[in-house]
């Protein structure tokens, strides 16, 4: 998988069906025991209702994914949260919707419909971002082939993370790792075999509010 989407910074979401209060906190884990300990401080800190049921997602292959009912009908609400993270395909994500019981039974159809709500909501308050895998990479050119260089970027809107102008001109760059092979050839080609683009090491990024942050 060469990018997956992830939570940069989790929020809170609630929706109220028939009195009932869902409240759905979101946190970002990494781990099994990260995401256990957010779900064990959300019932400590809403130890007065019915039920803190959960679900999470761990690996960028969903390789480990884990919910619970919290006492609620089978099937009704840490399964159906687990599919709202699997269909958007969100991982290292962990979720728990906490419910006030508002004296109003909503049925097996309305339960499932209730949790899926409150965890779209918890992730529309959420900030979603997709991680990337990439390279970075330096080219060093003189002046006149610069130009024509950072045109080649410009068009593909792969980061330029630093410029250096000094007797010959360098560019570090952010660039998918798929790409990689194919911006080399047009490097190449475009400066008729004068200068190369070489890779550095390999990275995780993503694009935040418009900033290459790099993981």
């Amino acid at each position: 998988m060469d990018s997956y989407k992830c939570i940069y910074e989790g929020g809170q979401g609630e929706i109220e069906e028939k009195k009932s209060r869902f409240i759905c906190h979101v946190k970002p884990v990494e781990t099994e025991e990260e995401a256990t300990a957010f779900i064990n401080a959300i019932k400590k800190e809403y130890w007065d209702a019915r039920h803190n049921c959960s679900a999470f997602v761990i690996g960028r292959n969903a390789e480990l994914t884990r919910c619970s009912d919290d006492g609620e009908p089978a099937g009704t609400a840490g399964r159906p949260m687990l599919e709202v993270l699997l269909n958007e395909e969100i991982r290292n994500v962990a979720v728990v919707v906490t419910r006030y019981f508002g004296g109003v039974l909503l049925g097996t159809g309305g339960l499932v419909r209730a949790y899926q709500s409150a965890v779209k909501e918890g992730l529309n308050a959420s900030k979603v971002i997709e991680k990337k895998e990439g390279v970075r990479a330096v080219v060093t050119c003189d002046y006149n082939l610069s130009g024509k260089l950072q045109y080649i970027f410009e068009k593909n809107k792969y980061a330029i993370l630093e410029a250096k102008y000094e007797e010959n001109v360098s560019f570090i760059l952010l660039i998918p790792t798929g790409d990689f092979t194919r911006v080399q050839k047009e490097v190449t080609e475009a400066s008729s075999g004068q200068t190369e683009l070489t890779k550095e090491d390999e990275c995780i990024y993503a694009v935040v509010d418009g900033e290459t942050i790099l993981f």
